[in-house]
């Protein structure tokens, strides 16, 4: 596998952080969990955007960290990129910040919004309206960046193996077969 990091990106309820642990355990690798969840059950989900810049540095140093063990791939359970869309559907618009971070990830899995949404105390756009908006901003950063990404669906099990396919097709020394 050439791919040192993968990232799980996209809205909220999608089940990246109940797949993220299982790729890793798969990979026999490390799972960077999401900072913004941990900061959001310490001290709320009323964030300013030097929250945002916080937390997205946080996860930056754990991918950091992670990568240097050498344990690869490290599964990233969102990165800047995701905190980046989170400032633009929180205040629509971004710090310098996100523009300016360059550390992206070999391979970015874009999740769906084909699960429902669960309320867990730390998540905020349930509605249809914001959940596609909220999928629309994630591709949108993908697609501007310019990073190697690809979709993924399904419910249950299926998703999880969606996943895999996806990082096999991607994995650009794969031998074909």
């Amino acid at each position: 596998m050439s791919l040192r990091t993968i990232c799980l990106h996209g809205p909220e309820s999608t089940g990246k952080s109940t797949i993220a642990p299982r790729l890793a355990d798969h990979f026999q690798s490390i799972c960077v969990a999401e900072f913004g969840r941990t900061y959001c059950e310490a001290f709320g989900t009323d964030l300013t955007m030097a929250d945002l810049v916080m937390i997205a540095s946080a996860h930056d140093a754990k991918t950091q960290a992670a990568a240097a063990t050498g344990r690869h791939p490290v599964i990233l359970d969102t990165d800047p990129l995701m905190s980046a869309v989170w400032a633009d559907m929180m205040f629509g618009r971004r710090d310098r910040w996100f523009d300016a971070w360059r550390n992206t990830a070999d391979l970015y899995l874009l999740f769906d919004i084909d699960l429902p949404w669960v309320a867990d105390g730390t998540r905020m756009f349930g509605t249809a309206a914001e959940r596609r908006r909220f999928f629309d901003l994630s591709r949108a950063e993908l697609e501007r960046r310019g990073v190697r990404w690809a979709m993924v669906g399904g419910q249950g099990l299926r998703r999880y193996l969606n996943a895999l396919d996806a990082i096999r097709l991607s994995d650009p020394n794969r031998t074909s077969g």
